[in-house]
């Protein structure tokens, strides 16, 4: 795609350290010459609501329950919520240094706390979107925003106003984006079939887990009924009981960000539900003071635990994995410690595994707009336990019947966060001046509109983070 793009014949110092050298013929301009700020609110809050994210620029708020039509906002009213147009910059001044802004293509209504943009005759909107988001320009947002901690930062706009920005003539912004939508797309395609192949791969292996967790290794064994609905039938010699006959379930908080006291200098590992995913939890990317855990009375969880991620709207909810460390954990996440070995940690995370979408309907007949479990949720859960030298034997096969499989799931996320990266890289040389696409622009066939977002290339799965941008929609992390 990029073997045929070379630089530009000529380039000069921009003027601006961070930007470098650009094409000759280009311009940089401030960005108050070009965008003005524009405050049109809703009377009745009744338009499309929108949300901005890092990973999908600015989208309509489609999250919503399952058999439910409520939007996933906890606003009582979406009335004062800001008018947007197709063409607007959207930027949620708390996040922009992460990449959450974007240009709508939709009308809808944005979060009070968002801020949005017009842009004036002279500028290509999509360029824009694609020019802000790159790690060149967040990486500046994040040096002159205001804030103590990343999650605090905020770029206001008479600063964002202040910043330069790269602006080549409009048909050649035009010709820029032509190029990089139809990459794009091509992308998308590859990376959607990878995605199709990780789901087939996936429901081979969940169903060989389930198969094993609830029949054991003898096909010829007998079988009793165990009044479980997920688990059905099962060997007549194991015994089903509720988890907590033989665990204790808790969960943790989030000391406050806003207290160095709890954060600076910690040593003791606190996840997040992001962590789950992984499946074997050895290691940490946050940790807390001894202050945050005495005074926010944080959980001290063993290492042969099982972690359960208990909210999320994506796959994050009802996953589950074992705890290799001891940790302390937030409010997203429920630790099931065993209390002897009669429950080895192994099998009761691959119990939990096969039993996933048991949990994700378990959650979703809450009640609650987002979906949610809860510790008593986990404690009246029914699990199959064999004998524990059976677990052993069931845990051995398992991964030895399903290692290939992992194999495959993990080499086709790896050829995917390969294709990201490319895209990343490519767009950002591209909007930079560091390749020269009008010719290869002009070669391009005429194509369809751009697609949709390929499955998973939405909204980080995780927990209490507000990496969709949305700060009212999305929970902020509850402060010990």
């Amino acid at each position: 795609m990029t073997c045929d793009l070379r630089p530009y014949p000529a380039y000069k110092d921009s003027g601006v350290p961070w930007l470098g050298e650009v094409p000759e013929h280009w311009e940089v301009k401030r960005n108050k010459l070009f965008l003005h700020e524009v405050n049109d609110p809703s009377v009745d809050g009744v338009e499309e609501l929108l949300t901005v994210s890092q990973y999908t620029g600015v989208t309509r708020r489609r999250e919503r329950l399952s058999d439910e039509g409520q939007l996933l906002t906890n606003a009582a009213s979406l009335a004062g919520y800001k008018r947007v147009q197709p063409g607007d910059l959207v930027m949620n001044i708390m996040l922009a240094w992460n990449g959450s802004l974007g240009v709508s293509a939709i009308e809808g209504i944005a979060s009070p706390a968002y801020c949005v943009f017009r842009v004036k005759s002279g500028v290509e909107p999509q360029f824009l979107h694609y020019l802000l988001r790159t790690p060149l320009f967040t990486g500046a947002f994040k040096t002159v925003s205001t804030g103590v901690v990343d999650s605090r930062l905020r770029l206001y706009p008479d600063v964002f106003f202040r910043l330069p920005s790269l602006l080549p003539s409009v048909p050649e912004q035009s010709a820029i984006v032509r190029f990089l939508d139809h990459a794009d797309r091509r992308i998308r395609r590859y990376i959607r079939a990878k995605q199709k192949l990780i789901k087939l791969l996936e429901e081979q292996k969940q169903a060989i887990i389930h198969r094993a967790v609830t029949r054991g290794l003898d096909p010829n064994v007998r079988l009793k009924p165990s009044g479980v609905e997920w688990l059905g039938e099962v060997p007549e010699h194991w015994e089903v009981m509720r988890v907590s006959r033989f665990a204790r379930v808790g969960n943790g908080s989030t000391p406050s960000r806003g207290k160095p006291a709890y954060w600076h200098g910690g040593a003791y590992p606190w996840l997040n539900s992001s962590n789950v995913n992984r499946g074997f939890i050895d290691s940490a990317d946050q940790f807390v003071t001894q202050t945050a855990l005495q005074e926010c009375h944080l959980p001290r969880v063993a290492a042969g635990s099982v972690l359960v991620a208990i909210t999320g709207q994506g796959k994050t909810r009802g996953a589950s994995a074992v705890l290799g460390v001891e940790a302390t954990i937030n409010q997203h996440i429920a630790y099931i410690t065993p209390r002897n070995a009669a429950v080895s940690s192994g099998f009761l995370h691959l119990a939990l595994v096969a039993a996933y979408q048991t949990l994700r309907a378990l959650s979703e007949d809450s009640g609650s707009t987002k979906g949610a479990l809860t510790c008593e949720d986990l404690k009246r859960f029914k699990i199959p336990i064999p004998p524990a030298l059976e677990q052993t034997a069931l845990v051995e096969r398992i991964l030895t019947e399903t290692g290939a499989l992992v194999t495959a799931i993990a080499h086709a996320q790896g050829q995917i966060d390969l294709l990201r990266e490319y895209r990343t890289r490519l767009i950002a040389d591209v909007v930079t001046g560091k390749l020269d696409v009008r010719e290869a622009a002009e070669r391009l066939p005429d194509e369809e509109e751009s697609e949709g977002l390929e499955e998973g290339e939405g909204l980080v799965e995780g927990d209490e983070s507000i990496g969709d941008g949305d700060v009212d929609a999305a929970p902020e992390e509850a402060e010990a």
